[in-house]
C-alpha cells in the first residue's frame, strides 16, 4: 500500500509534465507557421512578387470563386445524371358516397347500395413504399450547359491569375517604395555626416583663430537640414515597409530587403515585337474576358438547344397493401418524348440577352488588347530613356562629389569660407535623389514591361 501510494503523484507530475510540454510545442508549431509582429522576414523582389500572387486577400478571393464556378459544373452535370427517389407513404382516407359521380343501381325491392342522402365510407389506411428512377437519354440543352460551366471554370481561373498578376505587380511597386525609401535614408544620412564634419571643420577653424563664427552658424543650420531631412527619411522607410507587408497579406512583421536599388537585375535585351507577342499569349485578363465571352455564346446554344425536344425513361417499383391485408408489388415505366412548343418568346429573350453579353464581352477583348499593345510600347520606352536618364544621374552625382571634395578642400586650406562647401553640399543632396530617382524609375519601367508581358511572377 505504501508503494503504490509513493508512484501515485510521481506518475500524476509526469503526465502533467507532458501535457505542458505537448501544449508548448503545439504553441510553438503554431508561430512557426504564422509569423508574429517580432518575427523577421527577409524577402527579394522575386519572392515579394510571388508571395503576393497566393495569399494577397483579393486573390483569395478570386480562387474561391473558381470552387463556386466548379459546383456549377456538378449541377449541371446533375441534368444528365440518374434520378433516384424513395418514398414511404402511410395514408388514411375518408369518403363521402354522395360524392360519387356514378349511380349504382340496386336490385329491385332492395335497399340502394350507398345511401342517396350519403354515407361517410372509409376510413382506408394504406401503406406503400416505392422507388423510382429516372434518367434523360437525350437532351442536348443540358450537354451545352455543361459545357458553359466548364468554360465557366476556364474563366474564372483566368480571372484568378489575373487578379494574382494585378497583386504581384502592386507588391512589387510597393518593394521598389521600400528600396526607394531605403536609398533616400541612405542618401540623407550621408548628408547628415557630411555636415557634420563641416561643422567640426568649422569649429577647429574658430578655435585655431583661421575662421569665423559665420561659418560656423552656416555649418550648424545645415546640420540641422539635413538630420530633418534624415528624420522624413527614417519615417518613410518604415511606413513603406508598412504598405509592403499590407500588400502581400503578411502581418505587421519586421521586413529585410535581400535587394537594393542600385544592384537589382537590369531588364533583359527585347524588342517591343517580342514583347507584343508575348503580352499576346501570357495576358491572364484577356484570356478571361475570352473565356467569358465563349462562356455568353455557348450558353446562348443552349437555350437554342431548348427548342429541340427532350427523351427520358422513368420506372418506379414498389408494394402497396391496405392495411390488415397483404403487400402486393406493383410497378409503372414509360419512355417520355417532350417538345417545347410556345413559351411567349421568352427563351427569344433569353438569347438576346446572351448575345448582347458575347458582344459587349467582345468589344472589351478587342478594347483590352489595344490598351496591352500601348501598355507594351510605352513600357519599352520608358525603359529606354530610364536608363539614359540613369547614367546621366551617375555622372551628375560624381561630379557634385568631386565638386564637395575640392570646395572643401579648399575650406580645409583656409582659401575660403564654407558657404562654397554648403552650396556644393546640396547639389550633391538634389544628384544623390535624383540618382535614386532615375534607379526607381528604370526598376519601376522594368515591372511595368513584364506586367504589360504577363511575365510579373517571373521578376527576380
Amino acid at each position: 500500500m505504501t508503494c503504490h501510494s509513493f508512484h501515485r503523484p510521481v506518475s500524476i507530475g509526469l503526465v502533467l509534465t507532458l501535457i505542458v510540454a505537448l501544449m508548448t510545442f503545439v504553441v510553438r508549431s503554431a508561430s512557426a507557421q504564422q509569423p508574429g509582429a517580432d518575427s523577421v522576414v527577409r524577402l527579394t523582389l522575386g519572392q515579394a512578387v510571388r508571395l503576393a500572387s497566393r495569399q494577397n486577400a483579393a486573390v483569395e478571393e478570386a480562387y474561391a470563386r473558381v470552387d463556386a464556378a466548379k459546383a456549377r459544373v456538378t449541377q449541371r452535370r446533375a441534368d444528365l445524371l440518374p434520378t433516384v427517389t424513395g418514398d414511404l407513404l402511410e395514408r388514411g382516407s375518408t369518403t363521402n358516397s354522395a360524392t360519387f359521380p356514378i349511380e349504382f343501381p340496386s336490385t329491385p325491392g332492395q335497399p340502394a347500395l350507398f345511401d342517396p342522402r350519403g354515407s361517410i365510407l372509409g376510413p382506408v389506411n394504406v401503406l406503400d413504399v416505392r422507388a423510382r428512377v429516372s434518367q434523360m437519354l437525350y437532351d442536348p440543352a443540358a450537354r451545352t450547359r455543361v459545357q458553359t460551366a466548364r468554360t465557366g471554370v476556364a474563366a474564372a481561373n483566368a480571372d484568378a491569375a489575373s487578379v494574382a498578376d494585378l497583386a504581384a505587380g502592386a507588391a512589387a511597386h510597393a518593394y521598389l517604395a521600400v528600396l526607394r525609401a531605403d536609398a533616400v535614408y541612405t542618401a540623407r544620412m550621408a548628408d547628415s555626416t557630411l555636415a557634420s564634419e563641416l561643422l567640426g571643420i568649422a569649429q577647429d577653424q574658430l578655435k585655431a583663430g583661421t575662421g569665423i563664427v559665420l561659418d560656423v552658424t552656416r555649418a550648424r543650420s545645415q546640420l540641422t537640414g539635413a538630420r530633418t531631412q534624415l528624420i522624413v527619411a527614417r519615417n518613410e522607410r518604415d511606413r513603406t515597409r508598412v504598405d509592403l507587408a499590407r500588400t502581400m497579406g503578411l502581418p505587421l512583421v519586421r521586413l529585410e530587403l535581400g535587394d537594393a536599388l542600385a544592384t537589382l537585375p537590369v531588364a533583359p535585351a527585347t524588342t517591343e515585337a517580342a514583347a507584343l507577342d508575348a503580352a499576346s499569349r501570357n495576358r491572364k485578363d484577356i484570356q478571361a474576358l475570352e473565356l467569358q465571352a465563349q462562356a455568353a455564346r455557348q450558353q446562348a446554344d443552349a437555350i437554342r438547344a431548348e427548342r429541340l425536344p427532350s427523351i427520358g425513361v422513368f420506372a418506379d417499383e414498389g408494394i402497396t397493401q391496405r392495411n390488415g391485408r397483404s403487400y402486393l408489388p406493383t410497378h409503372d415505366w414509360g419512355i417520355q418524348l417532350s417538345l417545347p412548343i410556345f413559351d411567349g418568346y421568352r427563351r427569344a429573350g433569353r438569347v438576346a440577352e446572351q448575345v448582347s453579353t458575347a458582344r459587349d464581352l467582345a468589344i472589351r477583348v478587342r478594347d483590352l488588347h489595344a490598351q496591352v499593345d500601348a501598355d507594351v510600347r510605352t513600357a519599352t520606352l520608358n525603359l529606354r530613356s530610364s536608363a539614359e536618364v540613369v547614367e546621366a544621374a551617375r555622372e551628375r552625382q560624381s561630379l557634385a562629389e568631386q565638386e564637395v571634395a575640392q570646395a572643401r578642400e579648399r575650406f580645409q586650406a583656409g582659401v575660403s569660407g564654407n558657404a562654397d562647401v554648403i552650396t556644393a553640399s546640396l547639389t550633391l543632396n538634389t544628384a544623390r535623389t535624383q540618382l535614386v530617382d532615375a534607379l526607381t524609375s528604370y526598376q519601376t519601367s522594368r515591372v511595368a514591361l513584364a506586367r504589360a508581358q504577363g511575365a510579373i511572377a517571373l521578376l527576380d
